[in-house]
């Protein structure tokens, strides 16, 4: 198929118009005011959205508290709870194909990927924290100080309250899974905000949550441009929580905006990834892993290595293999079986992702290959290997979210430490070497949340990740993902000594 051939879009039915839910109501926003959705691939709206209000995000969050004030979700046993949350992963597996539509004609990826890397990690995300709800549990506590012999003392742990949860364009069903398990896990009543640009799976997700017996309320979704809905769940006086995945720059509005009532934030923001190759490294599962690391998802990922250090003794085999590796990437329209990656979200992100590869040039960068749009329908862009650049240049300092490599060159291991820490970012990163001594010295090194050794390592369910520095704060996945969504209460009880 050429770059210039026209892709005809799926024939699957796709609702035209989609509600948003809130309490047991599918509605549309207060102002009658919809936004489209735009397929990607194509550069064309197939959907719309209602763009809520400030008073479509009280009305949700509203219906959320009274969902928790009035116990009917987190006054179930955990048993209960735990078997809904079992019933919403079958439920996912089940409607399997209806979402790898939705979300990869909403979002770009090819089908292949989803069904690969993405889909399977949703439904197994729900079964991981339907069995942590039976790990919820307080201590016993003996007392220390003078006088409290006649105590019984413990502890337990009670959900947070009414939880906001915004989710990010890139991986939106994943994204939203990491978040929302969690949160009804805790027995949290929640307020889902999808990106404006992939609504459409949280919406059939809380479907979904109804479905599988979630009461109406536990789990309301509002959509809309993040500027109006999302600051409006943020500064809400009766959130008590919010969780977030985007830039880093959003993440500060958060704080601002969470003041008022200082709600409790996770924050899941930027990322600078380096993948780190020393001399000694096995190239022929390096270059591949390099290529991987910022080519998946159009590079359209926070933990993305889009900055790549090698030992110069063998950079320009590096640059060489990385080049071809590029080359050889497929672009291609979702339902094209042989894709490996798809479109950007939009044009302005495709502009974006232009605009800092041109100052990368006019700077003094090179481009080894990339760099262009194709002449195809959508927003793509051709994997890209940038060299000659140093630390200052944007290119190397600021989160592109494309498919971009910017290669440079070190000397010795102090050296790579030093360039992998030079960052405001701290999410994630990878080592290759045969020196497992050096692996392990070099992954203590590098101040970030996530760290692979010869690869660059894709999350799971059972490990926590977040970020150091500028790349947020807290954790999602694992028993650390749950940590958020909870706070530790201590009871003392006066009894006969």
């Amino acid at each position: 198929m050429s770059e210039r051939e026209h892709v005809q879009p799926s024939v699957q039915p796709v609702r035209d118009k989609w509600q948003m839910v809130i309490g047991d109501d599918h509605r549309g926003a207060s102002s009658g005011e919809w936004i489209d959705v735009v397929d990607p691939g194509l550069g064309e709206p197939f959907a719309q959205v209602p763009q809520a209000s400030d008073r479509d995000v009280d009305d949700a969050v509203r219906a959320a508290r009274a969902s928790f004030d009035d116990l009917r979700w987190r006054g179930w046993s955990a048993d209960r709870r735990s078997q809904v949350l079992w019933r919403i992963a079958e439920l996912i597996e089940q409607n399997a194909a209806e979402l790898a539509e939705l979300e990869t004609r909403n979002q770009g990826m090819p089908l292949a990927f989803a069904k690969a890397h993405v889909f399977p990690g949703i439904a197994r995300t729900f079964r991981y924290y339907a069995g942590a709800v039976e790990r919820i549990e307080g201590r016993a506590v003996e007392l220390r100080s003078p006088g409290t012999r006649g105590f019984h003392a413990y502890t337990r742990r009670e959900p947070v309250g009414v939880a906001g949860v915004i989710v990010p364009w890139n991986g939106p069903l994943l994204s939203l899974s990491w978040k929302l398990a969690p949160a009804l896990a805790a027995g949290c009543s929640t307020v889902v905000k999808p990106a404006e640009e992939t609504p459409l799976t949280a919406i059939r997700l809380a479907e979904i949550c109804l479905e599988a017996g979630v009461p109406p309320g536990v789990v309301n979704v509002v959509t809309g441009v993040g500027h109006v809905t999302g600051a409006a769940i943020a500064a809400h006086l009766d959130v008590d929580k919010v969780s977030f995945t985007g830039s880093t720059e959003v993440g500060r509005s958060l704080l601002q905006a969470a003041q008022g009532n200082l709600k409790k934030l996770t924050l899941e923001l930027g990322g600078k990834s380096p993948v780190v190759v020393f001399e000694d490294a096995d190239l022929s599962s390096a270059i591949p892993g390099a290529a991987a690391a910022i080519f998946s998802n159009a590079g359209q990922i926070c933990t993305a290595g889009s900055r790549l250090l090698v030992h110069e003794s063998v950079i320009d085999e590096v640059v060489e293999g990385l080049a071809r590796a590029a080359d050889a990437v497929r672009l291609g329209y979702r339902t094209d079986e042989q894709a490996q990656i798809g479109p950007l979200i939009s044009h302005r992100q495709r502009e974006r992702v232009s605009g800092y590869v041109e100052q990368g040039i006019r700077d003094g960068a090179e481009v080894v290959t990339g760099g262009t749009a194709p002449a195809r329908e959508g927003f793509f862009y051709r994997p890209t290997v940038v060299k000659g650049v140093d630390p200052t240049m944007s290119l190397v300092r600021e989160e592109i979210f494309g498919p971009v490599v910017a290669v440079m060159p070190f000397a010795d291991e102090s050296q790579a430490v030093a360039m992998a820490n030079d960052t405001d970012y701290g999410l994630a990163g990878s080592v290759w070497t045969a020196d497992i001594d050096r692996a392990h010295r070099v992954a203590a090194q590098i101040r970030a949340g996530r760290i692979g050794v010869n690869v660059h390592a894709s999350p799971d369910v059972a490990m926590p990740t977040g970020g150091f520095k500028q790349s947020g704060w807290g954790r999602e996945l694992g028993p650390d993902g749950l940590d958020p969504y909870l706070e530790t209460k201590s009871v003392y009880v006066a009894v006969d000594a």
